[in-house]
């Protein structure tokens, strides 16, 4: 009897020719279920939002609202107490995400589960108004600017390069 250890559902994507034929799909879970990589990009992603935990392949919790100063504090502590080159993404990173096939939330769900369907930070502030920053709003994946002092309500995502 052959023995097989499945991959995660987000993992593998079954061909419709043979369904035993499994192929890589753009993100790879890993391990501790704690982070993705694009397979696409190279980067590893936090799967889930900041202020929430990943429970049973689910995010749980509340993801933490942030003005633009608190999220990037936060990605520079994550980066100092993890030892792991945490940081906010790029807006072209961010969007890069975005599944516009789906909305509310506007991104793959099996590999970013629990995402608010709101908008999220990215670095750095808007080049012609350097009191904004530029992020992308989950529920329908557009890109949305706000106050980088007094907008409370952005979410993180961080992200981080390969190893």
């Amino acid at each position: 009897m052959k023995t097989v250890t499945p991959l995660p559902l987000a993992d593998v994507v079954a061909s419709l020719d043979s369904p035993d034929t499994q192929t890589q799909t753009r993100y790879v879970i890993s391990t501790d279920g704690n982070e993705v990589t694009d397979s696409t990009t190279g980067l590893i992603w936090r799967r889930c939002a900041e202020g929430m935990k990943i429970i049973n392949n689910d995010c749980s919790g509340n993801a933490t609202a942030f003005n633009s100063d608190q999220a990037q504090s936060w990605a520079k502590n994550e980066a100092l107490t993890s030892g792991k080159p945490w940081r906010l993404p790029s807006l072209k990173e961010l969007s890069g995400i975005v599944d516009s096939s789906c909305c509310n939330p506007a991104i793959d769900t099996a590999a970013f589960p629990g995402t608010p369907g709101s908008p999220f930070w990215s670095a750095p502030p808007a080049a012609d108004e350097p009191s904004y920053a530029w992020g992308v709003n989950f529920d329908y994946g557009y890109v949305d600017y706000g106050s980088e002092h007094n907008s409370a309500g952005y979410r993180v995502r961080l992200v981080r390069p390969s190893e």
